[in-house]
């Protein structure tokens, strides 16, 4: 019996990668019985004789799970943000932060298509990208498109993670993984098709190893859409808000309509983004006006 890693789904086939080598295998008969789907990122036990062929025998337990792309134990998303002012959104950027922090998963923020800005919407954003570095983001962001040092800092950033890769259509998600590794050609073509959605699409997720990490080779992910937590759980997933909250008068406090409330005191004293206060009170009201559905299967 050996341990390794699922790299590679296809067909009903996982490539495990364990020892230095890719092992294909397939899932024992009792996993559907008992529900199981091994996904891509898995730790598994396994028994192969050969290379070729071999048998998941148990999948390991999960710290992380995504459903878009489906892959396990994602620790890092790689959140691909157009500068441009018609792409650019900071309820975009917020929401996938939210999910993220949702989801257990690091974020790294790399603003894209830097060189397509005037220097006036350059200073905008590099002011916008300083105050998501002191709430305790990393940003990444250069005047010149995938600079060294920009490329540089997000390889470190990779290093010993399996991360994923998300941002808006035209984001530059592709170009950014071809630059951080010149001859992927292949793989980030994948990511722009459109999402797998043709009807006779074989369905493939692989983690390609880059910058010492593992990157998804499909894109990430759509649970932004709707927050999957209570509208009074929403504060802890903003940083800033958590900081301040000791110093409110009430506890619990979810920063709206209660008096004496260190966030709106901050907001006030111009010491907090005016855009990430206005998303939250977005956020908290969508999720407060979201049908509660029971029985929803996970």
């Amino acid at each position: 019996m050996k341990i390794g890693q699922i790299r590679q789904s296809l067909s009903g086939f996982y490539d495990v990668y364990a020892d230095g080598q890719l092992y294909r295998t397939r899932a024992r008969g009792n996993f559907r019985k008992r529900k199981i789907t091994p996904l891509v990122g898995d730790q598994v036990e396994f028994d192969s004789t050969t290379p070729q062929e071999g048998y998941l025998l148990k999948v390991l337990s999960r710290t992380t799970q995504l459903v878009r792309p489906p892959v396990a134990n994602v620790d890092l998303a790689i959140v691909v943000t157009a500068t441009t002012p018609q792409e650019f959104s900071t309820n975009l950027l917020d929401r996938q932060l939210v999910a993220l922090a949702v989801a257990g998963i690091e974020p790294v923020i790399y603003f894209a298509k830097t060189d397509l800005l005037t220097d006036a919407d350059y200073a905008q954003r590099a002011k916008l990208a300083a105050a998501y570095r002191q709430i305790g983001y990393q940003v990444i962001m250069d005047r010149t498109a995938f600079s060294a040092t920009a490329l540089d800092a997000l390889r470190q950033a990779l290093a010993n993670h399996v991360a994923v890769v998300m941002g808006q259509t035209g984001a530059g998600k592709s170009t950014l993984l071809n630059h951080l590794q010149p001859g992927l050609d292949l793989a980030t073509g994948e990511i722009s098709q459109a999402l797998n959605r043709g009807k006779h699409t074989t369905r493939k997720v692989s983690l390609i190893p880059i910058a010492d990490g593992l990157v998804a080779d499909t894109p990430g992910f759509s649970s932004y859409e709707v927050f999957n937590i209570a509208a009074n759980e929403l504060t802890h997933y903003f940083p800033e808000f958590v900081a301040l909250a000791a110093d409110c008068k009430y506890r619990g406090c979810v920063h709206i309509n209660e008096p004496q409330c260190a966030v709106k005191a901050a907001l006030a004293a111009g010491t907090l983004l005016q855009s990430r206060y206005d998303n939250y009170l977005q956020f908290y009201e969508t999720i407060k006006n979201k049908k509660v559905i029971y029985n929803k299967k996970k």
